[in-house]
């Protein structure tokens, strides 16, 4: 239990800065350029998205430690991949197939989906093992 509670506050850690990462250093121009689609900066609810990060990251290395029986990092960053293909593809292109964004925000939360997961992956792979 130990080390499912480590891995997820790990996990939850990485994600956040890899998010500051991707939507503040990659994308933030590209959102500012486009204001009528966000909230302002001072109606943001970030409380809520680290509650939806830590809820994310918990699922995930939960759905690893529970239901995968080889474990390893191999098994886990394959799983990390797949979870992170599943996870962008509906992020980033179900996003771009119903709001006016330009291809490159859908493709970079489509990228940073797979890194993100991958990385979640390799992490918890370290840290839960048979």
């Amino acid at each position: 239990m130990k080390k499912t509670v480590f891995a997820i506050l790990a996990v939850f850690v990485t994600w956040s800065a890899l998010d500051f990462v991707i939507h503040v250093l990659i994308l933030g121009s590209t959102y500012a350029a486009m204001p009528q689609l966000w909230r302002p900066m001072a109606q943001m609810k970030m409380g809520l998205m680290y509650f939806t990060v830590l809820v994310v990251a918990a699922s995930f290395v939960y759905i690893y430690a529970r239901f995968i029986a080889e474990k390893g990092v191999r098994t886990a960053v394959l799983y990390g991949v797949i979870f992170g293909i599943a996870t962008g593809v509906g992020m980033g292109y179900g996003t771009y197939s119903v709001m006016p964004i330009p291809y490159s925000m859908a493709f970079v939360w489509f990228i940073g989906s797979v890194v993100e997961f991958t990385i979640g992956g390799l992490i918890t792979g370290m840290i839960i093992k048979k």
